[in-house]
């Protein structure tokens, strides 16, 4: 097991290297006279070249990416050039509140797809009939667009949850609970339904396999081997699944914060866009391929330990 995760260890921070490099290099192509666009058209020629200096802009681009990068790999990511604050601070909040969100959304897929899944495969009939029709309309209608429609109906028709703003669950849970529902279920509902196909999927032909007509031969109940075997051996490919979900629920988060309002990286990631403030870009960058790869180790880990051939692979 320590070679595993080892092996698993050593590809996520080449994986973090290379992407971080990669980043910074289009950063540089793709972000035009940064000291122009936060000093404003009307600012002079000299003023544009001091500010340009001030940021390091005028030095070379290996020179300004060894700089980036020896304090990156110490924990200091710079200093935002739209605010001057540490972008340690900048992200310090924001990460949590997205992060909080993101696994929330996970939770739920997970939970769900194992609910419907299992249900589908184990029922047959017009119950995965349903649920595949349902999980079909969920896959294909945009996150943005449930969002809206959960703000429309939900939150101001029916008044049950806050059509936007963001507490903390540390500040209320209440108002975490009044806040985080509906950004969670608009997440969520694309995970769900991608999961539930792959679970109902494996479920189906671990059914199949000799070893179910062996156990159900030896008396055992239906539950009993659906749940203590057919469920944990058609768990490798949806946990599969449901990493690639955490992926897509981080990019789909930068929308849905931006219908909810919601303080978290998402609206963080646009305004740092639209001004250039590379800084901070960078930091979401690289805080986002930490958090891809911590989770994939993590599912490796639970794959590892659920099917120990998989640590041999």
């Amino acid at each position: 097991m320590g070679r595993f995760i080892t092996r698993r260890v050593i590809s996520g921070i080449s994986l973090l290297f290379v992407i971080s490099s990669a980043a910074y290099l289009l950063l540089y192509i793709s972000s035009g006279d940064v000291a122009r666009n936060l000093l404003g058209p009307t600012a002079t020629d000299e003023q544009v070249a001091a500010k340009a200096a001030e940021l390091g802009l005028d030095q070379p681009l290996l020179t300004r990416y060894w700089d980036w990068l020896t304090g990156a790999l110490t924990g200091d990511f710079g200093t935002s050039w739209a605010s001057r604050a540490p972008v340690t601070e900048v992200l310090g909040g924001r990460v949590s509140v997205t992060l909080t969100l993101v696994i929330a959304a996970v939770i739920v897929s997970a939970l769900g797809a194992i609910v419907l899944g299992t249900l589908a495969a184990s029922r047959g009939g017009w119950s995965d009939r349903t649920i595949q029709v349902v999980s079909l309309i969920g896959a294909a209608v945009p996150g943005f667009l449930i969002a809206m429609l959960l703000v429309l109906f939900v939150a101001i028709d029916l008044g049950w949850f806050a059509a936007t703003g963001y507490v903390r669950p540390t500040e209320s849970f209440s108002g975490w609970i009044q806040t985080a529902v509906l950004p969670i279920t608009a997440l969520a509902v694309a995970g769900v339904a991608a999961v539930t196909q792959q679970v109902r999927g494996s479920m189906l032909d671990e059914q199949r396999k000799d070893y179910v007509r062996t156990l159900e031969c030896r008396g055992l109940s239906r539950r009993s081997i659906v749940f203590r075997h057919v469920l944990r051996n058609a768990a490798t490919p949806a946990l599969n699944v449901l990493a690639l979900m955490f992926i897509a629920l981080l990019g789909g988060a930068v929308v849905v914060e931006q219908v909810f309002a919601i303080p978290g990286l998402g609206k963080l990631t646009v305004s740092s866009t639209l001004t250039g403030d590379v800084p901070v870009i960078m930091g979401i960058v690289v805080v986002t391929v930490m958090l891809v790869v911590a989770v994939n180790l993590l599912i490796d880990l639970i794959q590892a330990w659920l099917n120990p051939k998989v640590r041999l692979s």
